[in-house]
């Protein structure tokens, strides 16, 4: 098998799984409707999702740089397609952040290991390693069309449905085993021995965080949110929510672009100066301009994504598992753990009151990437 269809089947697999992570939020609204769960409630969804996963994830990349485990990724993908599936069955509200939690579980053992696999496969390619993370934008984006055209006919009892992808997942896992069998996934070929930069590499993750915590909180109440703002009831909200995950596509694609003409620390930089400007339009421009700002918004958000994973992995050449961990999970989660805290000051006050702090976060990324070297890449052919 060439280069490109590994790559390209990575990138479809990596979609089948994100379609979970997104399923969560786009499942709000229903645990609102049909069990009148509240902001603070519901931002615990969110929240049981994302905190074993923030977690796992790292501990996964550890045990993948000292054993690789590409068996993890077709097991992980159905463990995250079963959890979502599962989610809207149970009746109560412990089974729903139980099966949830589980989802989370499969999310966090699927990417540092998919992550290594893809880094290898490009073989550093920055613009292939775009093409992996966009598969993951897609699978987001596609999250709350999946639900709707799930749950909305029949409600939560049909969530069962939602498995398909994670079966889909499992099977294109298969063929790209085989291809990445011997060496590759053996870990020779991999990066370069270097030194590890860690200070760089805990400003890179302390700047991934405050993006977590603006793209989750976004994510979690925008659909909500957008039924407020514009009128235009639940197919406005899930429409809000649509456009903030494809317009994740298109940053992903834009940002692997751009970074082969300038640094990434560069593109990362003037990303979230967007993105400072775009979520402040999101929390106060009324009507149907707001999805205007949730598209740049997203694209803000998303143009450095697949360039911090790379960064990483290059500030840890020496252990690239637990650099796709945290990149990829621990601090993604921490917007998780902050959706609790929108929630309660919703459900105390407004939610776009709540929304308002999330400006500050890009903001708070630019800071930190201005102190941040362009790494020499490490990934060897």
């Amino acid at each position: 098998m060439r280069k490109n269809n590994t790559v390209v089947l990575l990138a479809v697999g990596h979609a089948c799984v994100d379609v979970y992570q997104g399923s969560v939020a786009a499942l709000v609204p229903f645990f609102v409707a049909e069990r009148a769960y509240t902001y603070a409630a519901v931002s615990g969804v969110v929240l049981a999702a994302s905190l074993l996963s923030s977690v796992a994830q790292p501990l996964f990349g550890v045990l993948t740089d000292r054993w690789p485990m590409p068996w993890l990724l077709p097991v992980s993908t159905l463990l995250g397609g079963v959890g979502i599936a599962l989610s809207g069955v149970g009746g109560s509200y412990a089974w729903t952040l139980f099966f949830v939690a589980v989802s989370g579980i499969g999310v966090a053992a699927y990417h540092p290991e998919s992550a290594r696999l893809a880094r290898v496969a490009a073989r550093g390619s920055h613009t292939a390693m775009g093409w992996f993370s966009l598969g993951g934008n897609i699978g987001f984006a596609l999250a709350p069309l999946m639900v709707a055209a799930v749950v909305a006919p029949g409600g939560l009892r049909l969530s069962p449905l939602l498995v398909v992808p994670a079966l889909v997942g499992s099977v294109l896992c298969l063929p790209v085993l085989r291809a990445l069998s011997g060496p590759v996934t053996t870990g020779s070929g991999a990066a370069s021995a270097g030194p590890d930069d860690v200070a760089s590499f805990v400003r890179l993750a302390l700047a991934v965080s405050c993006r977590s915590v603006a793209f989750i909180g976004l994510s979690t109440f925008i659909s909500l949110y957008a039924q407020q703002r514009t009128g235009f009831g639940a197919t406005g909200g899930a429409v809000a929510l649509f456009v903030l995950y494809l317009g994740g596509a298109v940053g992903t694609v834009l940002g692997s672009r751009l970074a082969d003409r300038w640094d990434r620390v560069t593109v990362a930089r003037w990303s979230y100066l967007l993105a400072v400007v775009a979520v402040a339009g999101v929390v106060f421009v009324p009507g149907p301009a707001l999805y205007a700002f949730v598209a740049l918004t997203s694209v803000g958000l998303y143009v450095p994504f697949s360039l911090q994973v790379t960064l990483g992995q290059d500030y840890l050449p020496s252990r690239v598992g637990t650099a796709g961990g945290v990149t990829l999970g621990l601090t993604v989660s921490v917007g998780g753990v902050a959706g609790p805290l929108i929630g309660s000051l919703a459900d105390a006050a407004s939610l776009q009151l709540a929304l308002t702090p999330l400006i500050v976060m890009p903001a708070l990324a630019w800071l930190l990437f201005r102190s941040l070297p362009e790494p020499r890449p490490l990934w060897t052919d």
